[in-house]
């Protein structure tokens, strides 16, 4: 998922998704409530910096992604780089929160650290009784496809 903070640089890190041979399967722009960020990050409930989180995962749009590689969670998470975006421009400035990041909490992007993990994200995000609202009301909203040709494998 990319975050609130890197809403400038979709084109930038899909770009970069795509060098390093993930297909995107699914892909899909909303908005946290807070209710349903809460539910998202559940796991880090209690902790001191939950409140943060939760204000910044509803402060503007985030664009969930289904990446399809071969052992795609742990490739995905050598991608993104650590956690904490200045540990990461130290250790792996090429990574996406290396490059993107600016802090712990506005980091870039969220990465499954399981496959428990990315059933549950992935059922969040695209599964049919989904809590996301569609970020399109359909007096503002158009319709396009991308034919396979235009793809470059």
């Amino acid at each position: 998922m990319i975050k609130p903070c890197s809403y400038k640089h979709y084109g930038k890190i899909i770009a970069r998704i795509q060098k390093e041979g993930f297909t995107i399967g699914n892909m899909k722009m909303a908005r946290f409530t807070k209710q349903n960020a809460a539910e998202f990050y559940a796991e880090h409930y209690g902790k001191s910096f939950f409140e943060n989180l939760i204000n910044f995962m509803t402060s503007g749009y985030v664009l969930g992604i289904e990446l399809i590689a071969d052992n795609s969670i742990k490739k995905w998470r050598a991608l993104i780089g650590p956690t904490n975006s200045l540990k990461a421009k130290e250790e792996a400035p090429d990574s996406i929160r290396g490059m993107f990041g600016t802090d712990g909490t506005k980091n870039s992007v969220h990465g499954s650290d399981s496959i428990k993990s990315a059933q549950r994200e992935l059922t969040f995000f695209f599964g049919v009784n989904t809590k996301l609202a569609r970020t399109a009301i359909f007096n503002n909203v158009s319709f396009c496809l991308i034919k396979p040709n235009i793809i470059k494998t």
